[in-house]
């Protein structure tokens, strides 16, 4: 049995299918995301945040 999935090609998303499951990864203002692969499966989503440095005094 084939399974398919309506994705909203509107927004700003990656998406992960694992084993049948379809996982959305949102999108970040900043910042990179990295995929961990594993035996041709993904095993993570490693996610660093950017933080631009404007005058704050505490991040």
């Amino acid at each position: 049995m084939e399974k398919t999935a309506v994705v909203n090609l509107e927004e700003n998303a990656v998406y992960v299918v694992k084993r049948g499951q379809l996982t959305k990864v949102t999108a970040k203002n900043h910042g990179q995301d990295v995929i961990i692969w594993k035996n041709g499966e993904v095993l993570d989503v490693d996610r660093n945040q950017r933080v631009r440095i404007e005058g704050q005094e505490v991040i």
